[in-house]
């Protein structure tokens, strides 16, 4: 079921709200993922509001340009990114799980994504 959580970096100039569902996280072993450590969940973009100045981050993107990292530009934590779902076109928000207030990490179902292969 979903429901509304707080999120963002680590010295608070990025923050965030999304409505989503945390059912399962996706660990992915793609050159970014795997270095970052992120556990990311999904949501529609139009369920994700930014709540800090856009000019707080910095953007990166690369292979496919299909997903826009965002992290902040004073302690460089990535918190989210944005994105096209590959297979719908659909507009979503990867939420890094890790950035997320009061998320009990080790309650979650891991699944594990091969992206280094894709």
């Amino acid at each position: 079921m979903a429901q509304t959580y707080s999120g963002g970096c680590q010295c608070g100039k990025v923050r965030y709200e999304v409505q989503m569902d945390i059912g399962e996280v996706i660990a992915c072993n793609c050159s970014r993922c795997g270095r970052l450590g992120s556990l990311l969940a999904f949501a529609p973009a139009t369920q994700f509001k930014l709540l800090s100045a856009d000019s707080d981050l910095t953007k990166f993107e690369f292979n496919r340009h299909t997903i826009q990292h965002q992290f902040c530009s004073t302690c460089g934590i990535q918190s989210f990114a944005l994105g096209t779902n590959p297979k719908t076109g659909a507009k979503l928000a990867a939420i890094n799980v890790r950035c997320v207030d009061g998320v009990e990490i080790d309650t979650l179902k891991v699944k594990k994504v091969d992206g280094r292969s894709l």
